[in-house]
């Protein structure tokens, strides 16, 4: 009975989280699309973002204790937006400054990474640009960087923006990964082939040997 309730729990709770995060998908899918609504009639995109960029790069990041607050159900919307006047107050860009001020009134500031990483995401589609993480065994420089860019190109429908990672246990070559496609490349990924065609070979021949032992022809 306890280790069926600890399932029953233990399921209600990843359910739970589950549409927790389908809030905060929409959520932030809501406020970016405000956000770029106002930045593209100005031309301004590019320059907010960067600006987003920094607000979770060096205050969010190297401040928890402030995120803390700003996510905090205890501290009062409007006490929110006062904060986010006097910190960010002629340091950003009046229209970020107000969309903050905004989604804080609206008790989201706990969704703000969310929005930011979903207004990233909203821009490189309406530029056409397609995100594509490129990992190697090894470092390479950018020369190769831009001549992979260069060859899919002419493959994807928009301009690659590549973020390169490093992960040695690939032994050599590469793995792209385009949305939810992975163009793999690599040895190890080679030799994990060939291994599994080697086996599906040998289990198709065992078989073989069985069925004519098994029905001799003619019979």
């Amino acid at each position: 009975m306890s280790e069926t309730s600890d399932i029953t729990a233990e399921h209600s709770q990843a359910a739970a989280q589950m549409e927790a995060d389908v809030g905060v998908e929409h959520i932030a899918d809501v406020y970016a699309k405000a956000l770029l609504d106002t930045t593209e009639r100005t031309g301004q995109t590019a320059a907010v973002l960067e600006e987003f960029d920094a607000v979770v790069a060096d205050v969010l990041d190297r401040y928890p204790k402030l995120e803390d607050v700003l996510d905090s159900g205890l501290v009062l919307p409007e006490e929110k937006s006062d904060l986010i006047e006097r910190v960010f107050h002629g340091r950003l860009s009046p229209v970020l400054v107000n969309f903050l001020k905004v989604v804080a009134r609206h008790g989201r500031l706990d969704c703000l990474r969310a929005i930011h990483c979903q207004a990233h995401a909203m821009f490189d589609r309406l530029r056409r640009r397609v995100p594509v993480t490129l990992t190697t065994a090894v470092p390479i420089d950018a020369a190769m960087v831009r001549q992979i860019a260069e060859g899919l190109g002419g493959r994807l429908e928009g301009e690659p923006i590549i973020e390169q990672q490093v992960d040695p246990s690939l032994i050599g070559g590469a793995v792209l990964r385009v949305g939810d496609i992975i163009y793999d490349g690599s040895i190890a990924n080679q030799l994990q082939k060939l291994r599994q065609q080697m086996s599906d070979r040998s289990t198709h021949e065992i078989q073989s040997r069985r069925d004519r032992f098994r029905n001799p022809a003619g019979n």
